[in-house]
């Protein structure tokens, strides 16, 4: 690159300016911290626009580092020779420092040789990126053994109350008038997702946009695939939320001629962080491998604005507000299915830890059946003692044989 045109930018991106807007910390920044002083290259992944850049700068004004932003259309023609120079220049320009902060550093092929030798030099190194697929490669490849991967998602519901300057309550504080609050901000929550900007300006053109750059820059742009199919496989995803779906279904839906394909293009969307596919359990891999699948979206007002939905669907909501609470624990998930049903399974190491139901409601009988024998098989199966129901209100336990099943509220539960 230019040496006049690089200087210009990295001055610019280095000329920290406090925004005069309420910034809420993030969850993911205590985990961060705790690997500070740890020499490994910390790297943040994440969908596009879910506060990735925001994080990096709460952690430029806790710490001084040099910071460049590849998602710059400016650098568009940087290679990896320029990181040599781009170096040069920021020690030129700020003196000599060895913390260095990378956002969406994946736009430069081969980024991860320079990010070793500042890793050798004893540098500490926080990259960010919103490519699964392509961050894992080359970490793989080339910083096995160097670097911490940690993922941040869209706002929990405990960052989305701090949005708006919401306590989350104390259980001895829990009146009838702070529990209709919390349900009614939990309401909130479930419709408007959280993707910071969205919930800042409200705009469904802003999700529209986002949904189109994940789209044509994630993924038609890097993976040459086919544009319609892959909307159509989108859209379908994004209208049945919670429900099996198969590849040969959507094969036959797009007219492709693979169920492969289908495949393929899950695995790009699950790369792009914007759905996620959930697998039945089984002991046997390949079951569960060729098993029908459910998809979850990364958030639920993009999955609203990309797909068909009713009044009678609310309830695969709350299950994908579950399933994004789950995953940001870090929890494996499956669900299980054999004679009955339940929605969720998670499973640490070789063990299942954890069955769940989730529920709007449970005023008919109907539907507490369901539920719970759902969740008793899945209890039995596993060899599990306490199940858990989250529903909208209700509150409650069960007691069935040696079995304890917890009902609780869904804001209850996020807020533990």
């Amino acid at each position: 690159m230019d040496y006049a045109s690089l200087k210009k930018i990295l001055i610019e991106h280095n000329a920290f300016r406090e925004k005069n807007e309420l910034i809420v910390e993030r969850e993911l920044k205590g985990k961060i911290l705790e690997f500070h002083k740890n020499p490994l290259i910390t790297v943040i992944s994440g969908l596009r626009r879910s506060g990735k850049s925001t994080l990096l700068d709460s952690m430029r004004k806790d710490f001084d580092g040099y910071y460049v932003n590849f998602d710059d259309e400016r650098l568009v023609d940087f290679k990896v020779p320029d990181f040599q120079q781009m170096l040069e220049i920021l020690q030129e320009l700020f003196g000599e420092k060895h913390l260095f902060f990378f956002d969406e550093i994946q736009n430069i092929p081969g980024w991860e040789r320079f990010a070793r030798r500042l890793h050798d030099y004893r540098n500490k190194v926080y990259v960010t990126g919103s490519n699964a697929s392509m961050l894992s490669r080359e970490l793989g490849t080339h910083l096995t053994g160097r670097h911490v991967l940690l993922e941040l998602f869209p706002f929990s519901f405990g960052e989305f109350l701090k949005l708006k300057n919401e306590n989350a309550p104390e259980n001895k504080a829990l009146t009838g008038g702070v529990e209709a609050k919390m349900r009614r901000l939990f309401n909130e929550f479930v419709e408007k997702g959280g993707i910071p900007e969205y919930l800042k300006n409200n705009k469904k053109e802003y999700l529209k946009n986002l949904y189109d750059s994940i789209i044509y820059r994630d993924i038609l742009a890097r993976y040459k695939v086919q544009e319609k199919p892959l909307k159509e496989v989108v859209f379908f995803t994004a209208s049945n939320i919670g429900k099996e779906i198969s590849f040969n279904q959507l094969k036959k839906l797009t007219n492709l001629t693979s169920a492969t394909t289908i495949k393929q293009y899950f695995d790009y969307l699950e790369n792009s962080y914007l759905c996620f596919l959930v697998s039945r359990y089984d002991k046997s891999l390949k079951k569960q491998i060729y098993s029908p699948k459910k998809a979850y979206f990364v958030d639920t007002a993009i999955a609203s604005t990309v797909g068909f939905r009713n009044d009678e669907e609310s309830g695969r909501f709350l299950e994908n507000v579950v399933f994004l609470h789950l995953k940001r624990k870090g929890f494996e998930i499956f669900y299980h299915k054999e004679k009955k049903e339940c929605d969720f399974l998670t499973r640490q190491g070789i063990y299942i830890t954890q069955a769940i139901q989730v529920s709007k409601t449970l005023e008919n009988q109907k539907t507490v059946q369901r539920e719970v024998d759902g969740l008793l098989e899945a209890l039995q199966k596993h060899k599990l003692r306490h199940g858990l129901i989250l529903t909208e209100k209700e509150e409650k336990e069960i007691i069935m044989g040696n079995k304890k099943i917890t009902i609780k509220p869904i804001w209850k539960w996020l807020l533990e």
